[in-house]
């Protein structure tokens, strides 16, 4: 009876131990604690460019980034072959999930790619060309990478087809864009989603390289620094009206708004008018925060006051005017100006958020731009007269600077610039873990 009782025991054992190695009941990877994708600046263009891998086979795609971007789209157009490829029919959840529910589009010419019968069709647009055209919503796989090492593979990742014609201006060989505004589609939304990772994600550029993290931090930099680490927090806002190209009326915007009630300039105020910090019930004013500008612009009064306030103080440091550089129109000798950690000694720069005491602090790397050996110029332009957004910071301001977007939360941490730290966005390193 003893010996009956072993062997059950024994047989029991190999049971257990077969199941628990077979490739059936492995035990599943966990889920990675963040994503991220490398991201380069085009010195032709100065546009921030980054690469992700879609379709079957997988293709390697070049996209500019475009933080206020409504989803992922690309060129349909040449040479989109997929063998995982799937529009998104009329009236179907992915449909409505993606608020395309106004517009079903068609195509006369065989189905392929961007042209097929009962899908859904919405605007992409291309900003730094403002050209949108017709596109339908698809599905496909991409893959990202992942900072706990291997990538990361989504196989139903929804998606608009462009047409060759909205890469006009783009960086040379950018087959469209990535967007990353507040949709259920953007690429951040949709991570979150399939992924399972925390709702927000961090961007860090310069004037090299940088990188977008997808997911909560650390976020780590050379030499093992967690960026996420003593960050100012501020609203994010939202304008009741798109500023988009084309939109549907009644739609809000997507893009990321601050509350910027005033601007200081070596700890004084700027006399603004006021009310166009503000954003009106009309969708004008208020400073949102974009990748595709590649300057900050200013509408035409706020950047009079403001050119005017740093004139006198850079004046006061002994700064000496010189004849403007386009695109800017004010512009100094850099002989005399002092380098300091965080770029040339000029006077700084606050934009000033909820409360005095909360502020994004702008030093010489991010304000002033090396256009020769011999002049240094305001990295700021005029936006126009009744600019449909008051204020909208560039590119050239946000470098080596990480901001991180909290979509839960709706708050914007900030880190000002790193360089007063001693490292830079360039510093993330993609052979390795972060």
């Amino acid at each position: 009876m003893a010996s009956r009782s072993l062997q059950l025991l024994i047989f029991l054992s190999t049971l257990l131990l077969s199941l628990s190695t077979s490739p059936s009941h492995a035990l599943k990877p966990s889920k990675p604690h963040a994503l991220f994708l490398p991201v380069t600046k085009d010195t032709t263009t100065l546009q921030y460019v980054t690469h992700l891998s879609q379709r079957t086979p997988l293709v390697p795609l070049k996209l500019v980034v475009d933080l206020g971007g409504l989803y992922l789209w690309v060129d349909c157009d040449s040479d989109y072959v997929s063998s995982s490829y799937r529009p998104a029919r009329c009236k179907s959840k992915q449909c409505v999930y993606a608020g395309a529910i106004f517009a079903c589009g068609t195509c006369n010419s065989a189905s392929k790619p961007g042209c097929n019968k009962n899908t859904c069709a919405v605007n992409p647009g291309n900003p730094i060309d403002s050209l949108s055209t017709t596109g339908e919503i698809a599905q496909d796989v991409i893959t990202i990478q992942s900072t706990d090492g291997p990538s990361i593979t989504v196989p139903r990742f929804l998606f608009t087809c462009g047409s060759t014609n909205l890469l006009n201006r783009l960086s040379t060989g950018a087959k469209g864009m990535v967007g990353l505004g507040r949709t259920n589609i953007s690429l951040p939304t949709q991570l979150a989603d399939t992924v399972s990772i925390a709702r927000k994600f961090a961007v860090c550029l310069s004037s090299s390289k940088g990188v977008v993290f997808f997911g909560d931090g650390p976020y780590v930099v050379l030499p093992r620094m967690d960026l996420s680490q003593g960050l100012t927090y501020t609203p994010l806002l939202k304008n009741p009206v798109s500023t988009a190209g084309s939109y549907f009326e009644g739609e809000p915007s997507y893009e990321y708004f601050i509350g910027v009630k005033s601007i200081k300039i070596n700890g004084k105020a700027v006399s603004l008018k006021t009310p166009l910090l503000s954003i009106s019930k009309d969708g004008n004013g208020g400073t949102k925060i974009s990748t595709v500008d590649q300057y900050t612009k200013l509408e035409t009064s706020i950047y009079n006051a403001f050119t005017a306030a740093f004139v006198r103080e850079a004046t006061s440091l002994k700064m000496t005017k010189v004849a403007s550089v386009a695109p800017f129109k004010t512009c100094f000798s850099s002989k005399g100006v002092p380098s300091t950690r965080a770029g040339p000694a000029v006077p700084t720069i606050d934009l000033v958020l909820q409360s005095e005491s909360v502020y994004w602090r702008i030093f010489g790397a991010n304000s002033m731009v090396q256009v020769n050996k011999d002049v240094l110029c305001l990295g700021f332009v005029d936006g126009g007269v009744n600019a449909r957004t008051s204020i909208v910071i560039g590119g050239y301001q946000l470098q080596d600077n990480l901001l991180q977007f909290d979509l839960g939360k709706s708050m914007l941490g900030f880190s000002s610039s790193l360089l007063y730290k001693q490292t830079t966005c360039a510093n993330f390193n993609f052979a390795s873990k972060a």
